[in-house]
């Protein structure tokens, strides 16, 4: 089985040595290619304005400048055109990736990428103390990583879907297990937005994360991290509300 393993943290990231590790316990066969340079937050983006210049870091092994989705496509239409993955790995990710998330994710987004041409992808994200963090600090998805991603090359994996894992923070206490979950959602109703002033008298800004919103029923990939699980939720490409279909067409007919 051949493995492509990207991220969005970039090729020197810590994370993507502990994946690299993870995808060397499933195949010999590991490919490694992602961006030179962190690109967090850069979503589903690609470049179209600019060339894409790629660099070999070592044998199977390519930074692309620039985003996670640039390297995916390298790795696909020229690295590994003659013999494509049969699993692409993004990650893993410092920090995690839940609800809304996704949506600005770039680890998420390469692995999106890799759906759309056909392959089988995981996006792998670990919820970390610190952004500034080693090796070490993806003990968790070391542990645990192996063991989810045998089970979802076992099960079964219908086309458009990836699937997202996340992996809490284990120095919070024992990790209790695999949760399979839903996308949660954050309210983002109020921005939480914090206004400063640089040397040179000009205003800048930071965002803020927004609250959590209980969702009574649901088993969502907030709430199974907050409890300590493993969480894996199947996200799928088609982003159609089928159910408004009908009562659109109707609204719409004969406008």
């Amino acid at each position: 089985m051949r493995i492509l393993v990207t991220n969005d943290d970039g090729i020197h990231a810590p994370g993507i040595a502990a994946l690299e590790r993870i995808a060397r316990r499933l195949s010999d066969d590991v490919w490694v290619v992602a961006p030179s340079d962190e690109q967090s937050g850069a979503g589903h983006s690609l470049t179209l304005t600019q060339p894409v210049r790629v660099r070999e870091v070592s044998p199977r092994h390519f930074a692309v400048r620039f985003t996670p989705t640039d390297a995916v496509m390298i790795a696909l239409g020229l690295i590994l055109k003659d013999h494509a993955p049969d699993l692409i790995l993004s990650g893993v990710n410092r920090g995690p990736n839940l609800g809304e998330d996704v949506t600005y994710s770039g680890t998420v987004s390469a692995a999106m990428e890799g759906t759309l041409a056909g392959v089988r992808s995981v996006a792998l994200s670990q919820s970390t103390e610190e952004r500034a963090v080693g090796e070490d600090a993806f003990v968790a998805a070391e542990q645990w990583g192996p063991r989810v991603l045998s089970g979802l090359l076992r099960a079964d994996w219908p086309a458009g879907v990836l699937y997202n894992v996340n992996f809490p923070r284990p120095e919070r206490g024992a990790i209790q297990g695999i949760k399979v979950t839903e996308q949660g959602f954050r309210d983002y109703g109020r921005v939480q937005l914090e206004s400063r002033t640089d040397l040179r008298g000009f205003e800048y800004h930071w965002f803020g994360l927004g609250r959590e919103t209980a969702e009574p029923g649901h088993e969502t990939d907030l709430k199974a991290m907050r409890e300590g699980y493993v969480s894996v939720t199947p996200l799928h490409l088609d982003m159609t509300h089928h159910a408004s279909l009908g009562p659109l067409r109707a609204a719409l007919a004969g406008v």
